[in-house]
């Protein structure tokens, strides 16, 4: 086989054959390239002297509770990854992803509305409206696009959406694209929301909130959201990223956690946490809002297909979690092990029995040296610090899976143990 090299001196000897000498043209010294760099080197300088610099660890196995890690030896006990059922590398959902491809191909080099629609991204969006109780709904790259995509297709000047304080990095970008008046309420503060609402004559109203919130592990309060609704004549939009498949009685998320299984107007969600972790994200909701979505949304319009082995993986996950729900009972008690015993340590818990468990820190240094320590007794976890959550409030956010066992919940209780003394965390 030809090297780089070889190949390289190869296209070179083609190009000069060709077209003459070849000549490579470089920016890097330009006093422009010299400025711009200069500035986000001093951006960085300062992520790193506050000690929020994110480095990314390398992976070298599939998704699962136990992974390689490189420049670790032996296998990892995963603990941060949104595997929440965990079927991320389940081989049934992996071999229904490769009959896909050799069915329908890799990818479809297209967008929906022109030749990008296969018969299995309709029975998928046809699966999840049955498994949401829906009229429709629409697929798109991922839950972000979702996001994008919603706001500045549906709501006009004339309109006003109200949104949670802490939802989502991609619902603030979405909403900042829509030309409504935009109004945000303090985090899941009812008495706040409802003098906004109050205070409005809006067209439509929308309120909009992540059904759980991914760095708190907190639940909206959907009762009183859905009440203020009806109330002042809102609709309401749920982010139910961190409870599809998995949150509730049947994994149908946050609606039926609270019994109302649908009662919220839109939901937005994502293939790629519980339903099989590859890509994808979708809103489900009433048929005239899904058919102008496919007409306005732009991430919609102008995003590539969803690849047939994604859709399928995560047909076959809706199928699994359709036919039982013995995943969604099986997290939802490794949940309830592990904030019991961390609690009783000494340790603060973060959320409201979901499997997103944050060990609140405070400090941004502390919360990436005790990840590291973590890491040394052959646990894997991340430190959040800001920006991802405000200044004085970093912590360790361990996510528990159906696939952990007792005995790892239990390993990796003793590892938070054992660092939370040496770092002084607990006594």
């Amino acid at each position: 086989m030809a090297t780089v090299q070889q190949f390289t001196r190869s296209l070179l000897q083609h190009c000069n054959n060709v077209r003459g000498p070849l000549v490579f043209y470089s920016t890097a010294s330009t006093a422009g390239n010299q400025k711009l760099r200069q500035i986000i080197q001093e951006q960085l300088d300062g992520i790193r002297e506050a000690g929020t610099y994110k480095s990314e660890r390398i992976i070298t196995t599939p998704q699962a509770t136990a992974i390689g890690v490189e420049g670790s030896t032996g296998k990892i006990l995963n603990f941060c990854a949104n595997n929440y059922l965990g079927l991320s590398a389940n081989s049934d959902v992996i071999n229904y992803g490769k009959k896909a491809l050799d069915e329908y191909g890799a990818g479809l080099s297209s967008v929906r509305f022109i030749c990008g629609t296969q018969d299995i991204h309709k029975q998928l969006e046809n699966k999840l409206t049955a498994f949401h109780e829906r009229e429709d709904t629409i697929l798109y790259a991922s839950c972000f696009d979702a996001n994008a995509g919603i706001f500045e297709a549906v709501l006009t000047p004339e309109d006003a959406v109200f949104s949670d304080e802490l939802n989502h990095a991609s619902i603030i970008d979405g909403i900042r694209l829509c030309k409504a008046k935009k109004a945000r309420y303090l985090h899941r503060n009812m008495a706040d929301l409802e003098e906004k609402l109050r205070t409005t004559d809006a067209r439509v109203k929308m309120i909009v909130t992540d059904g759980v919130f991914s760095m708190d592990g907190n639940v909206a309060p959907l009762p009183e959201i859905f009440e203020l609704a009806d109330r002042y004549g809102a609709i309401t939009f749920v982010d139910d990223c961190h409870a599809t498949g998995f949150f509730g009685p049947t994994g149908r998320g946050t609606e039926e956690f609270y019994g109302m299984l649908g009662r919220c107007d839109i939901i937005n969600s994502t293939l790629g946490k519980a339903l099989g972790g590859a890509a994808g994200g979708y809103t489900t909701g009433p048929r005239e809002l899904i058919d102008l979505l496919r007409q306005r949304s732009r991430p919609y319009l102008f995003s590539n297909s969803l690849p047939p082995p994604v859709v399928a993986s995560a047909y076959k996950v809706l199928d699994m979690l359709m036919a039982s729900s013995a995943l969604t009972a099986k997290v939802q008690s490794n949940t309830r092990r592990f904030r019991e015993a961390m609690t009783k340590a000494g340790f603060t818990i973060s959320g409201m029995d979901h499997p997103i468990s944050p060990v609140m820190l405070g400090d941004a240094r502390l919360a990436s040296t005790f990840a590291d320590e973590m890491l040394k007794r052959g646990i894997y976890v991340i430190g959040f610090s800001y920006p991802v959550v405000p200044k004085g409030k970093a912590r360790i956010r361990v996510q528990l899976s159906a696939a952990h066992s007792e005995e790892e919940i239990d390993r990796a209780v003793a590892a938070f143990i054992e660092v939370g003394k040496q770092l002084g965390v607990v006594a």
